[in-house]
């Protein structure tokens, strides 16, 4: 349903601007086509369906009450083309089309936003779960499936691997899903090892219940890889920044690309950036700082500075009292970031990839995580898909639960994950997802 309610925002944006664009067209004597107004039409389609986004339609949190902020998808929309409008000095769209597509979509991107959660909850209710492993699998998945999975699911029931084996006769794994109503079988590394274990799964399987390993369901439900199931074996994967040139190629013209724009944002802005470094964050304005790269090397990060100025050798914390007001302002706009373009041009850094940590702290987490290394073998990036579902790693804990989105954008690498990583980047900017 969350691909309906996607189609839904797109034809009520469509039908609401040009609908209304054709109506003042006709009353006002002009044809829709013959004038400039139909490319600032689409542009508008464009601006509210980019402010809709950013808002965080169709998928909205899951409460009544913040429904209604499918509504300042369209007031934000109509906000910043009369921005334009403005800056433009001419009325580029009429009044009647900007405020009035505005008010239509309103009510239509509340309607798509109820599918999405319809969506949501049905498949919460068809996607059941029971685990099979040891230790405290079952009430970890709890946790990451109400955090933020990409496919919502629900665990109904968590059994040691012992108690699934019985005296090897008894089926009590097929007694669990007939009792649960499991649509899901989930099947730790040690469990998918044992046969009788995995007989039962597979007459369960016979009966339309699908069957995942738990690495298997962490990579289709919550995009990332389990620690706890890797081994150096698992860890053999094409990687596409490697394995595959021509994504290499292209992904290096695009970042080419990207950090020529971002020089260029920079250069523009960088005047009120000194004003406001002189005025509430006095110090040297970029901040340099050792990270590691590809294949280990170190190179120096540029970043406009947000903390009082010293050392900074600790896990930076959400509300620590190092940052500066203008710093808070720098990071919840994610300004402070814009000099890493110029890494990116030298090639130090990607747009999209695993974000790069501190050479000390490389040294510590490769000796406490398995397989931290691996993170190494691509281009670090100005983001990445730990960053977009996890955010900035505070301590240890927070750098293995990082580590398991990184191993699966490597495992996953394509443009198509890019693209979709720099558009989650957009929304978290867009509502202030700064740290």
């Amino acid at each position: 349903m969350r691909r309906s309610a996607r189609v839904l925002v797109l034809v009520g944006t469509v039908g609401a601007v040009f609908g209304l664009a054709k109506v003042h067209a006709v009353t006002h004597g002009y044809g829709i086509t013959d004038s400039g107004r139909l490319g600032w039409s689409l542009a508008y389609v464009g601006v509210l369906l980019l402010a809709a986004y950013a808002v965080g339609l169709p998928s909205l949190p899951r409460s009544r009450n913040k429904l209604l902020v499918s509504a300042g998808g369209a007031a934000l929309g109509a906000t910043l083309m009369s921005v334009v409008t403005l800056v433009a000095g001419g009325q580029l769209l009429p009044r009647f089309v900007i405020f009035g597509a505005a008010a239509v979509v309103t009510p239509w991107y509340v309607l798509a936003a109820m599918v999405a959660e319809g969506g949501r909850q049905r498949a919460e209710a068809r996607d059941r779960i029971i685990v099979v492993g040891d230790g405290e699998e079952g009430d970890l998945l709890r946790t990451e499936l109400a955090a933020d999975p990409e496919r919502p699911a629900v665990v109904v029931g968590a059994y040691d691997t012992a108690s699934m084996i019985g005296n090897g006769h008894g089926l009590p794994l097929v007694a669990a899903g007939d009792a649960t109503g499991a649509s899901v079988v989930v099947l730790s590394r040690r469990a998918s090892e044992i046969e009788h274990v995995v007989d039962q799964a597979a007459a369960l399987h016979r009966r339309g219940v699908r069957v995942r390993t738990l690495t298997g369901f962490y990579t289709e439900w919550l995009g990332k890889l389990p620690i706890s199931e890797l081994e150096r074996a698992s860890m053999l994967f094409d990687i596409g920044e490697i394995h595959g040139r021509r994504y290499g190629r292209v992904k290096r013209l695009l970042d080419v690309a990207c950090g020529t724009a971002g020089l260029v944002v920079l250069a523009v802005l960088l005047p009120f950036l000194v004003v406001g470094d002189l005025v509430a964050n006095r110090g040297p304005i970029f901040f340099r700082q050792a990270r590691v790269g590809r294949d280990g090397r170190v190179f120096t990060m540029l970043k406009l500075r947000t903390m009082e100025s010293g050392p900074q050798s600790d896990w930076t914390k959400s509300g620590d009292a190092r940052v500066t007001p203008f710093g808070a302002l720098l990071r919840r706009t994610h300004l402070d970031e814009l000099p890493q373009t110029l890494n990116i041009l030298r090639g130090d850094l990607s747009v999209v990839g695993p974000r790069p940590e501190q050479p000390h702290y490389v040294d510590e987490l490769t000796d406490k995580i398995p397989f931290y290394e691996l993170r190494h073998v691509v281009r670090p990036g100005l983001t990445g898909w730990a960053q977009v579902k996890f955010g900035y790693a505070g301590d240890e804990h927070d750098a293995l639960e990082k580590l398991q989105y990184d191993f699966f954008y490597l495992q996953r690498q394509t443009l198509g994950l890019d693209v979709r990583i720099v558009a989650r980047t957009v929304r978290d900017v867009c509502k202030g997802g700064g740290r």
